[in-house]
């Protein structure tokens, strides 16, 4: 069996891996246009920051540990055209320019995802980077060590994150959003509010509801930003702004959502024989709505490129689909969710109810017992959970993945509020908080019941 991989991130690292653990006979190809693989790009912000001391702990593979598996990688090799009709590809060596074809039995789609990089007048200037990749990274920080103004485009959680590792090296810190709060896809108003006021208390300058229209220059390196409200200097500019799947090769060959993200069923199975598809090039299937949604995150990534080696040869393991759960922590607050924020459920024509708690996590006589709120949304009428957030200074944010499998297995709020779950007084009440949460959405009035005869 011929297998052969695009990309080598999250999801390509995994369905190598495994596939080579599982089918030994197989003969397996990567095709990686970077000059790395495997690299954790949730870790740029700690690495910027100077949390990470050594930059190689972001790397959990090599070329090197592939080739003990007996698999063939093939750096700095653009994969330029794909036929998936005949099971060929045409693949460029980017050190040579030489191209060349190759074939396949199986082909393993995992080209990740893209920055989005609208053209914006000046942006062609110097010290304009993106973070996505190892090259982005140290680029940031080789910029960042001359710059005293930056400019963060993109309040998601890589621009979020970054803007507080800039200001913790002592920077001028602003954050654009043409969004009017911070982390909108993530969270609701009652978290994103707090976060805000906590980014302004260190000094981080928000311009919220406002679009970038042109960057400005001098000496060929960028000066100033403008938007639809304003202008602020930069000698550094970070583009946030967002993903797109990275799915042209496939485009016309695949069934593809809108914004080209590969719809894969069950067993990561696209809708060509023999191609499959993980990551962040491909939709998942979004447990709370119950449709295919594109939420790019490694957990998503690692979970599909296992599956796709799993079903390779024949489909044997399903996959459960996903609740985006997720979580940041931004100076002392923990924070995550899961699953559909109120505005994202209402925005999905679904009729929800939410119930927000604020209680101390642990009891009042222990040494500390910091505050924690909880904001669980549910459907009105069949009262099935459908997304949970949770912000407190003690880390609680493993809760959130609780709520995540009450998601996952259509757990209401009755259930939510009588789970077991244990008592003692280092870590939690008699009621869980999270019990809380199910009793406080109770009706007044039990329905009645038919009697038992």
């Amino acid at each position: 069996m011929k297998v052969v991989v695009i990309g080598c991130t999250h999801a390509g690292t995994a369905a190598i891996v495994n596939t080579a653990k599982l089918y030994p006979e197989a003969e397996i190809t990567v095709y990686e246009r970077n000059d790395n693989i495997s690299f954790l790009s949730c870790g740029i912000a700690l690495y910027v920051g100077g949390m990470v001391k050594d930059p190689q702990g972001l790397f959990y593979s090599s070329p090197q540990q592939l080739a003990e598996l007996g698999v063939h990688t093939k750096m700095l090799h653009e994969v330029v055209s794909v036929d998936t009709e005949n099971g060929k590809l045409v693949a460029r060596n980017l050190r040579t320019g030489e191209e060349f074809e190759d074939t396949y039995d199986k082909l393993i789609m995992t080209t990740g995802s893209w920055p989005i990089v609208p053209k914006f007048e000046g942006g062609e200037l110097n010290n304009i980077v993106l973070s996505k990749n190892w090259n982005h990274s140290n680029a940031i920080i080789e910029k960042a060590e001359k710059a005293r103004n930056i400019v963060v485009v993109g309040a998601g959680y890589i621009g979020v994150e970054l803007v507080e590792a800039f200001q913790l090296n002592g920077k001028q810190v602003t954050l654009i959003d043409a969004e009017d709060r911070i982390l909108s896809k993530y969270l609701d108003p009652e978290f994103t509010d707090a976060t805000e006021k906590n980014l302004q208390d260190h000094g981080i300058r928000l311009a919220l509801s406002e679009k970038v229209t042109r960057f400005e220059g001098e000496n060929g390196n960028v000066s100033r930003v403008i938007t639809t409200k304003g202008e602020y200097d930069a000698d550094l500019v970070i583009l946030c702004i967002g993903f797109r799947p990275n799915t042209d090769l496939l485009k016309d060959q695949v069934e593809m959502l809108e914004n080209g993200a590969i719809i894969v069923d069950e067993y990561m199975r696209t809708s060509r024989d023999n191609v499959y598809a993980a990551g962040d090039s491909c939709a998942v299937f979004y447990n709370p709505t119950g449709q295919h949604a594109y939420i790019p995150l490694a957990t998503n990534a690692v979970r599909m490129g296992t599956l796709v080696a799993r079903n390779l040869v024949e489909p044997t393991v399903k996959y459960m689909g996903t609740q985006g759960t997720s979580g940041i922590k931004i100076y002392e607050d923990n924070i995550a969710g899961t699953g559909l924020t109120e505005i994202a459920a209402k925005e999905a024509g679904l009729d929800v109810e939410a119930v927000v708690i604020n209680e101390n996590y642990r009891p009042e006589f222990m040494p500390t017992h910091e505050p924690v709120k909880l904001k669980v949304v549910y459907e009105k009428e069949t009262r099935r959970i459908l997304g949970a957030q949770l912000m407190s200074k003690a880390d609680l944010t493993q809760s959130i993945n609780t709520i995540s499998v009450c998601i996952q297995n259509h757990m209401k709020m009755e259930e939510l509020a009588f789970i077991d779950f244990f008592f003692q007084p280092h870590y939690n009440k008699p009621w869980n908080f999270l019990n809380t949460a199910g009793l406080q959405a109770l009706p007044l009035v039990p329905s009645r019941q038919p009697a038992h005869v």
